[in-house]
């Protein structure tokens, strides 16, 4: 039973990246080949406007580049440097010559389990649909027709099941195993390269029999944008798993955005609560309803449990209820209001004690002054429907400084500023005033808001006593709970917690280096533990143009739900600064996060849940505990098969603990089903290609922490030879025939742990300072999986010749299109080009050497190249159509919110002049994956150096 087709990676599978199937000639022969005209609506007006300006923009590169692009469609054959001819010949996984400019994809693909090729794509290179075979590929493997779309809508329509009659569903028996599943469908790493639009394709289909669930809801089972396995057929066995070599585990993400007006679950009112007596899950769409409906078997551990009387029961209105129409057995993703017996004292309120760093470096800078005014603007975003939300201020340089903020109806009442300069034990001045709620001291908080960057402008004071501060916070907030929000310039060089500038230049890129990724102080591991007993959370915002040793303070957020975001040189003098920081740091203040939280993963019998990563607490062997529980990170956990599964299919699930910010105690529950199988092929077939990616980040963050940062990239490397030689010997018969076979759905891995390898957090490289890269490791230990792929693997759009329809919205969905994604490589770049790289956290716009006076006049407002300001800028907004288009698809590559996930991040964006700052370029050029750079290697020499493994 599969989730419906609401957002991120669900089926039937969408075009791929944002191509209709409407433009492929144009695409492939360059830009003067028209299509036929649109009728002459606005939107058609537009779009044949925007073809003349895009034939401009080429005509006018042939005179700029005198006849240096004599190649077809006006694009040179592709090269490891920008633009320079090279020899023709592809090597290892190597683009067709004819494919310089990106092949676009034939017809949409079609539904899962038709099971024949689909039609060859303009330029000689066809991306394989998912699961089908690609052009050439072998037969699948694992006989038998797809189970399907089709097979499960005919197992609906046979089920029968009224809607409104409060009649039993009827109950079939346990269901034996599934039929066929996904088809495994082997293809050419070598001869049919990888396309980067296959990122987008929704992980393989869950198929379980009809009628497992209870109720026909397409909601019935886990959407993926709240849980991923790694694997959609379940081995019966542990040695089949380990046979197989890839890794069982479910990627974890309870909220898909910052707010629940985004995102809407059903929530359960009534307080009824029905879980399993034994192994305490709740009931869900996949229970067994047994003796006319009056108990329930548990879909874990086959206990059978009375129904609550008040089940089919509504007190309020006082009326039975049909219970087929209940959120817990239509839904697979649900939250329950909890009743007294799952609160150990009072809902906690929300709390924010800020921490401002006031030294020299934080006025100077310009943070003390954008910190105050961004947390004044946004304090109608607080969340604070209950009135209940408190706010605290402490200032720290060398000595501590308390706020004790008056009531606003106190006629009397200034703010009053209290020193603290005994760091060894910071006593609490007065025990009351110095966290107060924001709904009666309103007034107050304003005006110290407002005056508060002018108690400190002439501070000439370097010291930082955050370790102090922190012990500070932690004895005023732990009696209720919350957050301590740092907001810090400097490196804490006085009492509690006392760190040293260790940075050492020499050091970078040698085995040595993985001694600075490590913490300095053992302080800050004991005390993050000693804060989340007690329901704190740390978040810190780090700006330094100095060392500030991320790799101890990361440790804060680590173990209390919290995160670390990290500005290197930030100053409130550029508007890209300030501005960036305000937008991220007011959207942090409104996210209605979770608090006093736990984590807990339930499993059918014979599975358990084995390893957590993440930021959190590990409690005990299965409870993760979160004082603050976010909303833009997810968390990944190993499942181990402990004894042979003997059913058909196999549930797992999340369920969530909360009190919400309102001051409401929560649970939510994600259920997810998933088949069994013993057949590898089955396993290999219904592999998630994103999901182990994203597996192995944890896991490779995890290894650089402890082993280094060779050890990590070694390990991800051996872990892909081991799976390609595994397929190789299991599946592909053991014959290579000169190629690299592996399953179509995870034609992606390859290039995806290239990526994590040459990723800031693990690229081996003398260039990156250790901060920068212990900021990218938490990065690539939280981010939610969609914001993840495209950190490791970023997206590349050509903008100078995108399709008439990028840069606009959809007349069906209203969204904007943005053009198809390219590979990332420097082949696809024309030296007239504009294009867009964006991994999430950067943006740049790469400007060609030849770039026509009339596409800089469009974009940019200049007509000369020199004019340009590269650097981290803005595009300005001018009155044509194609600088609307451009930044229109600019915003709409930052919009997280259409790929369900949750994040405050508002990308920097930098103008990139190919002939210009060096060390701008080598920067974005970094980002191209399958090039050379560093001591990196490239896509085709990865390939090669997997071949020679392999064979």
């Amino acid at each position: 039973m599969a989730a419906p087709n609401d957002g991120y990676g669900q089926y039937p599978p969408q075009q791929y990246g944002d191509q209709a199937a409407g433009y492929p000639e144009q695409q492939a022969q360059g830009y003067d080949n028209a299509a036929s005209p649109p009728p002459q609506t606005a939107a058609g007006l537009a779009a044949e406007h925007g073809r003349k300006k895009k034939r401009a923009y080429a005509a006018g590169a042939f005179e700029v580049a005198a006849g240096a692009n004599a190649a077809v469609g006006g694009q040179l054959p592709g090269g490891g440097q920008f633009g320079a001819p090279q020899p023709t010949a592809p090597g290892y996984g190597g683009y067709p010559l004819q494919d310089a400019q990106p092949a676009p994809y034939g017809a949409a693909p079609q539904p899962y389990g038709v099971g024949q090729p689909a039609a060859a794509g303009v330029g000689g290179y066809q991306a394989p649909d998912p699961y089908y075979p690609a052009p050439g590929a072998a037969a699948p493997v694992g006989g038998g027709a797809a189970g399907g779309v089709a097979g499960l809508t005919a197992g609906f329509s046979s089920m029968g099941l009224g809607g409104a009659g409060a009649q039993q569903p009827q109950q079939l028996p346990a269901q034996p195993r599934p039929g066929p599943l996904n088809q495994l469908y082997p293809t050419d790493l070598l001869n049919q390269p990888f396309n980067v639009s296959e990122l987008d394709l929704p992980p393989p289909p869950i198929v379980i029999p009809p009628n497992t669930s209870v109720t026909p809801s397409p909601d019935a089972n886990c959407a993926p944008k709240y849980i991923r396995s790694t694997l959609n057929a379940v081995p019966t066995t542990h040695s089949l798993l380990k046979k197989s070599k890839l890794p069982f585990a479910l990627v974890i993400q309870p909220y898909a955005s910052l707010h629940d007006l985004d995102d809407s679950v059903p929530v359960v009112q009534d307080q009824v609560i029905s879980r399993c007596r034994r192994c305490r899950s709740y009931i869900n769409p996949f229970v067994t309803f047994l003796d006319h409906g009056h108990r329930w078997r548990c879909n874990m551990c086959n206990l059978t449990n009375d129904v609550p009387q008040a089940f089919d029961w509504d007190a309020a209105a006082q009326k039975t209820v049909d219970r087929w129409q209940r959120h817990e057995l239509n839904h697979a993703v649900v939250e329950f209001v909890a009743p007294q017996e799952y609160m150990v004292r009072p809902p906690q309120p929300l709390v924010y004690l800020f921490l401002f760093d006031v030294s020299y470096a934080a006025v100077s800078t310009g943070l003390l002054a954008t910190s105050a005014r961004t947390i004044l603007d946004s304090l109608n975003r607080i969340p604070n429907a209950d009135r209940r939300t408190r706010l605290g201020f402490i200032a720290v340089d060398s000595s501590l400084s308390y706020f004790s903020v008056p009531k606003d109806t106190d006629e009397n009442g200034e703010t009053s500023m209290l020193v603290v300069s005994d760091l060894e034990e910071p006593f609490l001045p007065v025990p009351q005033e110095l966290l107060v709620p924001l709904s009666e001291c309103r007034t107050s908080i304003e005006t110290f808001l407002t005056k508060l960057p002018d108690m400190f402008v002439n501070n000439q004071d370097n010291g930082s006593c955050m370790g102090s501060a922190l012990r500070a916070g932690h004895k005023l907030i732990s009696p209720l709970g919350g957050k301590l929000v740092v907001l810090s310039a400097s490196l804490p060089n006085v009492g509690y917690g006392k760190l040293e500038m260790r940075e050492d230049k020499k050091l970078l890129g040698t085995s040595k280096e993985s001694a600075l990724l490590q913490t300095a102080s053992g302080f800050y591991k004991s005390f993050a533990v000693e804060c989340s007993k007690n329901q704190v959370s740390i978040d810190m915002f780090l700006f330094s143009s100095q060392y500030q040793d991320v790799a101890s303070l990361s440790n804060l957020p680590r173990y209390t739900g919290g995160q670390t975001w990290f500005y290197p040189g930030w100053n409130a003098g550029r508007a890209e600064d300030a501005i960036k920081f305000a937008s991220e740091f007011s959207d942090y203040l409104s996210s209605e996060i979770g608090l006093e939280a736990v984590l807990r993963v339930r499993a059918t019998t014979g599975l358990r849940m084995s390893t957590f990563y993440g930021n959190f607490f590990n409690r005990s062997s299965d409870l993760c505990a979160f004082p603050a529980f976010p909303r833009d990170q997810c968390y990944v956990v190993e499942v181990a098969i402990d004894e042979n599964l003997t059913k058909g299919v196999v549930c797992m699930q999340a369920a969530v603990l909360h009190t919400t910010c309102n001051g409401e105690r929560r649970i939510r529950v994600m259920t997810l089903a998933l088949p069994t199988t013993t057949n590898l092929a089955d396993v290999y077939a219904s592999a998630d290609q994103c999901a182990i990616t994203t597996y192995f980040s944890h896991k490779a963050v995890e290894r650089a922490l402890s082993n280094g940062l060779e050890s990590a990239r070694d390990m991800l490397q051996s872990k892909l030879t081991e799976l390609l030689q595994t397929f190789r010997k299991e599946l592909a018969g053991g014959s290579m025939g000169g190629g690299l076979q592996f399953p179509s759905n995870l034609r992606g891995l390859p290039v995806l742990f290239l990526g994590l390898i040459k990723n800031v957090g693990l690229r081996k490289s003398a260039q990156i300072p250790s901060d920068l890269r212990s900021a990218a490791l938490c990065q690539l230990s939280t981010l939610p999986l969609p914001l993840l792929m495209q950190y490791i693997y970023p997206r590349l759009y050509s903008l100078h010749d995108m399709p008439d329809n990028a840069g606009i919205p959809d007349p069906e969905t209203s969204q904007i299109v943005l053009p198809p994604p390219l590979n990332l490589s420097s082949e696809r770049f024309v030296p007239y080009g504009l294009y867009l790289i964006d991994d999430g956290q950067t943006q740049f716009l790469w400007v060609g050497r030849d770039t026509v006076p009339q596409l800089l006049v469009d974009v940019f407002g200049v007509a000369d190249r020199t004019q340009l300001h590269v650097g981290k800028g803005s595009l300005p907004e001018l009155d044509n159509d194609f600088n609307e288009r451009v930044r229109a698809v600019i915003q709409k590559s930052r919009d997280y919110k259409s790929r369900g996930v949750g994040s405050i991040i508002v990308p920097h964006l930098y103008i990139v002049r190919e002939d210009g700052e060096p060390s701008l370029k080598l920067w974005a050029q970094t980002l191209l994956m399958e090039d050379r750079a560093d001591q990196g290697m490239s896509f085709q020499q990865w390939m090669g150096t997997l071949r020679e493994k392999v064979s």
